[in-house]
């Protein structure tokens, strides 16, 4: 799915099956969500023996994709609180690529914790805890570099969490939540099924890792500007 934009308020988003469609962006999502106009897929080539359906298969699933970023844009700028925020996220996200598993860990210190679930007992949330460099999550968390694996628990960097009953689950995708300079979290997405992510989700995911970042730094200068009025006043 390309992306150009018509004006300032408008993108026309074209598949490579000729299907279009237009989008138009509030204000408040252009102030907010500074990672919206770099949002866009890249054309998915069918080889010439693909059959029609897989196409429009293929171009339903943009479209889905697109909406659900739409929505997670609208929830980075709205005023819920981050922790609302990354438990929608989770279960758009999870919804959208069909995966068993959702989890999104918060930097805190030497470790990412686990802030947000859609998959697991919601109870975990706070306590399942990861060094920095420690496991697949750690590992991601440190070298802010994504790790996609088919058989997650074959990896040697995997580490296993009885209490989260684990072992049923194979595939894995973990990918940084940060910026150039630091790493403020992981989002991990899981699935029973011994398959492999494609390019074009893993890069919804980037783009989903990137909205994540954009609410963290939001509410931070929230609280940030708050501390400041509170002490001048």
């Amino acid at each position: 799915m390309k992306g150009e934009r018509i004006d300032p308020y408008r993108v026309k988003l074209t598949c490579s099956c000729g299907f279009s469609d237009f989008r138009t962006m509030t204000e408040k999502v252009k102030t907010v969500n500074p990672f919206f106009q770099k949002g866009g897929f890249s054309p998915l080539l069918e080889s010439e023996r693909g059959k029609m359906v897989l196409t429009m298969q293929r171009a339903n699933r943009e479209h889905l994709e697109i909406i659900s970023l739409e929505e997670i844009s609208m929830l980075v700028s709205s005023d819920f609180d981050l922790p609302e925020v990354l438990q929608h996220v989770t279960a758009k996200v999870a919804t959208q690529l069909k995966v068993s598993v959702c989890n999104i860990y918060l930097r805190e210190g030497d470790e990412v914790v686990l802030a947000a679930t859609h998959g697991f007992d919601p109870a975990f949330i706070g306590k399942i805890r990861i060094k920095i460099g420690d496991g697949i999550t750690g590992s991601v968390a440190r070298d802010g570099q994504y790790i996609s694996l088919s058989r997650a628990s074959q990896d040697p960097r995997y580490r296993y969490f009885p209490e989260l009953q684990e072992e049923k689950y194979n595939s894995m995708l973990s990918f940084p939540i940060g910026d150039k300079k630091e790493v403020y979290g992981v989002i991990n997405l899981n699935t029973t099924s011994i398959r492999s992510f494609h390019e074009d989700e893993i890069y919804f995911v980037s783009i989903i890792a990137n909205l994540i970042l954009t609410a963290i730094k939001l509410r931070q200068q929230v609280a940030s500007s708050r501390k400041a009025a509170e002490a001048s006043a």
